[in-house]
C-alpha cells in the first residue's frame, strides 16, 4: 500500500471512530471539537489550518473553561476541594479487598488441579492493578448521593460496602450496592479468563511478573481454568436478574472472541488498516470497560443518558490504556512491565506506533503484511519505529482519548455530595494515569 493511500485510509478510519461509539452503533458526542484534533492519523495541520470549525472549537473551549470555574466554585461550597489530588485506588481500596476475598472464594473447586489453576491470579499479591473493578466502584459512587443523611449515612454505607458478601453466586443480591459489587466481580473474572486464554494463544512466558499459568500447568488446563472463570462469572451474572445488563456483558464475551479472531485471521491488506486496528482494539480492550461501566449505572437505576456517559468514559479510558500499552511495548522496561517488550512485533502484530511509522517509512508495509516473519524483521521494524514519529503520535492519540474520558465524567448529572465528587475526581485521575504510567 502506498504512503499516500495509507494516510487516506487512516483519515477515513479516524473520522469513523471519532464519531461512532465503538462497534454497537452508539453515538459519541463531538466534545468541543476535540475529536477532530487527531483521533486517528490526521492532525490539525493536515486538516488545512484554521476555519470556521476551529472558531467553533475556540468558542466551545471558552465555554468549557467557564463551566470548569463554575463547577469548582460549586464543589468548594460543598466542602470538596476539586484541586486536591486524590488516589482513585485508595478511595475504594477497602471495598476492593472485600470483593477480592469473595472472588477467591468464588474460584474454589472440588477438583484440586482446577482450583490451583483458577486461583493463580487471585492470590494475595498476584491480583494486578484491579483497574476494572476500581472504575466500576468509582462510577457507582460517583452517581450515589449520600449527602442527605450526613456523615452517619456515609459511614453506614462504607461499613456495608466493605463487608464481605458470603452469599452463593446464584443467590440474588439484596440491595443495589451488592448488585454493583457483583458486577465488579464479574468484570474481573472475565478479564482474568481472557488473560489466561491470551497467554495460551500467544505462548506467553510471564504475566503480572509471574510465570504464565500455561507454563505452570500446561495449555489444556490453563484454557479450562479460563473457561471455569467464565462459567462462574455467568452464574453470578444471572443472579443480577437484569436482562439488559446480561445482554451487555454477553456482548463483551462476543467482542473478546471476535477481536482475537480478527487479530489471528486478518488478510495482509487489512493489517495495514487503522480501521481494523481501532475496531480490534475496541473489541479486545475497551468493550469490557465500556459496557461494564454502562451496566453498573443501569444497575443503579439511572437513566439511559447517564449510562451513555458512563459507556463513553469506559470506551475512551480503554482505548487510551491500550494505546499507552502500545507505546510501552517499545519504550518500557520488561522488568517493570512484568512481560517482555516488543511482544506485539514478535507475535506479528502491527500496533499504532508501527502503523504511524509506515507513513514515514513505506518499507514497513511489506513487513507488516508478512507479520514480521522473516529473520531480522522485528529488529528492522523496531529501528524504523524509533526513527519515526510513530511513538509520539500514539502518545498523542492516547492523550486525546484520556481527555475525552475526562469530558464524559464532566457530563455526568450534577450532584451535591462530596464523596460522589471525590469519586468523579478519582475517575479523572484514572484517565490521567492511563497515559502517564510506566507499567
Amino acid at each position: 500500500m502506498s504512503s499516500a493511500l495509507l494516510r487516506a485510509t487512516c483519515r477515513r478510519a479516524a473520522r469513523r471512530w471519532s464519531t461512532v461509539g465503538g462497534c454497537d452503533g452508539s453515538s459519541t458526542r463531538r466534545n468541543g471539537g476535540v475529536n477532530r484534533f487527531h483521533t486517528g492519523a490526521s492532525s490539525w495541520v493536515a486538516s488545512g489550518g484554521w476555519d470556521e470549525r476551529d472558531a467553533d472549537w475556540a468558542k466551545s473551549r471558552r465555554s468549557n473553561l467557564d463551566a470548569t470555574s463554575t463547577r469548582r466554585a460549586h464543589s468548594a461550597a460543598l466542602g470538596f476541594d476539586e484541586t486536591e489530588p486524590v488516589n482513585p485506588f485508595t478511595i475504594v481500596n477497602d471495598e476492593l479487598s472485600a470483593i477480592s476475598a469473595r472472588m477467591r472464594q468464588a474460584v474454589t473447586s472440588e477438583v484440586p488441579a482446577l482450583a490451583t489453576a483458577a486461583e493463580y491470579f487471585f492470590k494475595v499479591g498476584a491480583e494486578g492493578k484491579r483497574m476494572r473493578p476500581t472504575v466500576l466502584l468509582l462510577m457507582a459512587s460517583a452517581l450515589t448521593d449520600l449527602s442527605s443523611g450526613g456523615a452517619d449515612a456515609l459511614s453506614r454505607a462504607r461499613a456495608a460496602s466493605v463487608s464481605i458478601d458470603h452469599a452463593p453466586a446464584h443467590e440474588v443480591p439484596d440491595d443495589t450496592r451488592r448488585r454493583q459489587q457483583r458486577l465488579a466481580e464479574i468484570t474481573e473474572l472475565i478479564h482474568v479468563a481472557s488473560l489466561l486464554h491470551d497467554d495460551v494463544l500467544d505462548s506467553a512466558a510471564t504475566r503480572r511478573g509471574l510465570r504464565a499459568l500455561n507454563l505452570e500447568v500446561g495449555n489444556k488446563l490453563a484454557i479450562l481454568a479460563g473457561d471455569f472463570l467464565l462459567a462462574r462469572a455467568s452464574v453470578t451474572l444471572a443472579s443480577l436478574r437484569n436482562t439488559e445488563v446480561i445482554e451487555l456483558l454477553s456482548r463483551v464475551l462476543e467482542h473478546l472472541v471476535t477481536g482475537e479472531v480478527m487479530q489471528m485471521t486478518a488478510k495482509p491488506e487489512r493489517l495495514m488498516s487503522f480501521d481494523h486496528y481501532f475496531q480490534k482494539t475496541y473489541f479486545k480492550t475497551a468493550s469490557l470497560i465500556a459496557n461494564s461501566a454502562k451496566a453498573i449505572v443501569l444497575l443503579g437505576g439511572h437513566d439511559t443518558e447517564t449510562a451513555s456517559h458512563a459507556y463513553d468514559y469506559g470506551r475512551h479510558l480503554g482505548l487510551a490504556f491500550q494505546f499507552q500499552d502500545d507505546v510501552l511495548d517499545f519504550v518500557g522496561s520488561g522488568s517493570v512491565l512484568g512481560k517482555p517488550t516488543l511482544g506485539d512485533l514478535k507475535e506479528g502484530i502491527a500496533t499504532a506506533p508501527v502503523l504511524f511509522a509506515a507513513e514515514e517509512h513505506p518499507q514497513l508495509s511489506a513487513l507488516i503484511e508478512r507479520r514480521f516473519k522473516h529473520v531480522g524483521d522485528v529488529e528492522l521494524a523496531h529501528d524504523l519505529v524509533k526513527r519515526s514519529d510513530g511513538i509520539e503520535r500514539t502518545k498523542e492519540l492516547a492523550r486525546e482519548h484520556s481527555a475525552l474520558a475526562v469530558k464524559a465524567v464532566e457530563a455526568l448529572p450534577a450532584i451535591d455530595c462530596p464523596h460522589a465528587l471525590r469519586c468523579r475526581k478519582g475517575l479523572k485521575e484514572l484517565a490521567y494515569m492511563a497515559v502517564n504510567r510506566i507499567k
